[in-house]
């Protein structure tokens, strides 16, 4: 049961200085601005921007200790985006989303003790507002994680709180006097016993959002990130978990009335603030259900799902069945999009180490509509199943020991296969993985049509072929992808309502060899079209559309 018991912020300041643990900076000098919604008129930065997701402690160790750190990515920045559009050597990838970078006692650094501070494994603040710089001056965004759900039990708050039930941090948390299940913890409140609701784990107590200082509190650490360090907006960690309503423990109204505040708060720190929300769900409705007055996007792990499957099933229906439901729940396409992330294995192991499924399921990703983000090492084809160290083992550079991340030790053993599985091989190898995500890359930025276009089914006569029509103010795109390993010939096509005039259609070849015959659009439809004599297995191509004058 959740007290609404008020906490003064005298009292809050007087903990933070006399507290004998690590003391939590005070409190953000900076005032939000009221929201003018007419300032921007143009499309948010994050509707065309492709993400690319890191673990600092695995990505690139600058000084030898083992750990990957802030200096360590400014190293590589120029690997993702060199900020010249002119070269063509880098990822093109324009924003980052940074793991936990706070202090915390684990590894992954979920479970935060210092709001308001960065991992010193890492390096320093100053360090991190540099790699903001440097990252900037690229135009490359950065958004961090923000784990508001919970603490961990070694922050200064939880600490007070269970010292005694009349600390002033006692009610920051979730108490009852006898236990309730699995998500609740024993632990002494001064002489007492008492327990602490925490849903992940003992070591992870729940904040008690019911508690409006909780709420100050978590606003001011939002503010700071903001206005104080730079940072372009947040990932929001466990979203769905944030306020329980007895044994509903997940999506309750109160959460979302929640968010609809912190999207107002947030939005007037900085209009420009994006923010994406974990509501892990095979249910496409989630995509909606947060968006828009609660949060910019959630993640959309069913049609990540539809991706990886069709890739590994050499099947269209496993993306045709998770399209079929957000034409249905989400048909704006306003979330983001991914194959695998740190909590999944990762998609070259999905797909049993088979290096043309995964630039199919690269395609898939980044010729759909919503904000993709690639897992890093996803483009070089790194492997990685559960135990969870093992899906975010350290990035594979070359095939220098260690794979070029550490001179020194590093802090987990990389997979063997590094020496073939690397930037610096495939670089050099015009038909490796790592070179098809940076033309599919490519692809996207330079045609509106992949960025921000409209999307309408095509139906394929062949399940081993996907196709799909991407339309902008200014071009249309035809996506035709054979997912199978066997040649198909003969498939025909058909779609209706695309707003195309009636008229005779040529197409110009813009990825992949093989040209494509024209069509006729009819009533606003086309038929038992053939787009292609006879299509290569695992072949990605795709067209610009132009009617006939």
């Amino acid at each position: 049961m959740k007290s609404r018991i008020l906490l003064s912020v005298f009292l809050v300041v007087v903990f933070l200085v006399s507290c004998s643990q690590p003391a939590v900076p005070a409190e953000p000098v900076s005032t939000p601005q009221v929201v003018d919604e007419t300032a921007n008129p143009l499309e948010p930065w994050w509707k065309t921007a492709v993400f690319y997701e890191i673990f600092v402690r695995s990505y690139n160790d600058s000084n030898g200790d083992g750990i990957g750190d802030f200096n360590g990515i400014i190293e590589k920045l120029d690997y993702l985006n060199d900020g010249d559009p002119n070269t063509h050597t880098d990822l093109g990838v324009d924003a980052i989303w940074l793991m936990p970078i706070h202090p915390s006692p684990s590894y992954h650094g979920y479970d935060v003790i210092n709001y308001y501070a960065v991992n010193t494994e890492y390096g320093t603040l100053d360090d991190f507002k540099r790699l903001l710089s440097e990252a900037h001056k690229r135009g490359i965004k950065i958004i961090i994680d923000m784990v508001l759900n919970h603490t961990s039990n070694q922050h200064p708050f939880f600490i007070n709180a269970r010292s005694s039930d009349t600390s002033e941090y006692h009610d920051w948390y979730v108490w009852s006097d006898a236990s309730h299940g699995n998500y609740w913890h024993e632990t002494k409140v001064g002489p007492n016993p008492e327990y602490y609701y925490g849903y992940f784990c003992d070591c992870m107590p729940d904040l008690n959002y019911l508690n409006p200082q909780v709420t100050q509190q978590m606003e001011k650490v939002v503010n700071y990130w903001i206005s104080d360090i730079g940072v372009d907006g947040f990932r929001i960690d466990a979203a769905k978990h944030l306020i329980e309503e007895g044994d509903k423990v997940e999506n309750t109204q109160q959460t979302h009335d929640w968010f609809k505040e912190f999207y107002k708060f947030y939005k007037g720190v900085d209009p420009e603030t994006y923010v994406v929300g974990e509501v892990a769900s095979s249910d496409a409705r989630m995509t909606t259900l947060y968006s828009g007055d609660q949060m910019d996007m959630i993640f959309n792990f069913e049609l990540a799902q539809g991706f990886v499957n069709s890739a590994k099933g050499e099947s269209n229906s496993g993306i045709g069945s998770a399209i079929s439901f957000i034409e249905k729940d989400a048909p704006d396409w306003n979330f983001a999009t991914f194959l695998t992330n740190h909590d999944q294995n990762r998609v070259m192991s999905t797909l049993n180490g088979n290096v043309d499924k995964a630039k199919v399921a690269a395609a898939l990703l980044l010729t759909s509509p919503g904000t993709p983000f690639i897992y890093y090492g996803e483009e070089i084809g790194m492997l990685g199943s559960k135990p969870d160290e093992d899906i975010r083992r350290p990035m594979q550079w070359s095939d220098d020991p260690n794979g070029g991340f550490t001179t020194g030790t590093p802090c987990r053993a990389l997979d063997q296969k590094y020496v073939t599985a690397n930037v610096a091989v495939e670089e050099n190898d015009a038909n490796s993985l790592l070179n098809s995500y940076k033309q599919l890359i490519a692809l996207r930025n330079a045609h509106p049509a992949l960025m921000e276009g409209d999307y309408t089914v095509v139906k394929s006569s062949n399940k081993g072929i996907y196709t799909a029509l991407r339309q902008s103010k200014s071009e249309t795109v035809l996506i035709v992808i054979n997912l199978s390993k066997s040649e198909i010939s003969d498939v025909t096509l058909s779609w209706e309502g695309a707003g195309l005039s009636d008229g005779n259609y040529t197409l110009t070849n813009i990825m992949g060899n093989l040209n494509a015959n024209p069509f006729i659009v009819s009533s606003s439809k086309v038929s038992s079209y053939n787009p292609i004599d006879s299509i290569f297995p695992y072949s990605i191509n795709v067209y610009t559309v132009q009617l006939e004058k």
